[in-house]
């Protein structure tokens, strides 16, 4: 029987850190224009004679009172508001991850 050799191991640690990976951002929001048509009863009594004598297109109209038009004006600046502060939170973590990498490359 042939003895085995042993061979002495040498293990060494690299206290690396892995490099962030910082997915790219999505696509900047499409956003399409929307006109907005105020209709009184007088003009919608207008409209309506205008739709019956065939010299308007009927088309249909989506209502909301002025509190409901409200929120719509909230929801969308509190939309604006959250998107906002998350890219300034992901600027951050970016510009954060820079600066280390650019100080771990000064040590090296």
């Amino acid at each position: 029987m042939i003895p085995e050799r042993v061979k002495p191991v040498e293990v060494v640690s690299i206290q690396e850190r892995p490099p962030m990976y910082h997915p790219p951002l999505p696509i900047e929001m499409q956003l399409v224009d929307v006109e907005f048509e105020i209709l009184t009863p007088d003009l919608m009594k207008e409209y309506l004679k205008l739709v019956e004598e065939g010299k308007a297109p009927a088309k249909p109209y989506y209502a909301l009172t002025t509190q409901q038009y409200e929120n719509l004006s909230m929801n969308m600046a509190e939309i604006k508001r959250y998107t906002n502060n998350v890219l300034q939170i992901i600027k951050f973590y970016r510009d954060y991850d820079k600066e280390e990498n650019a100080e771990e490359s000064g040590q090296k």
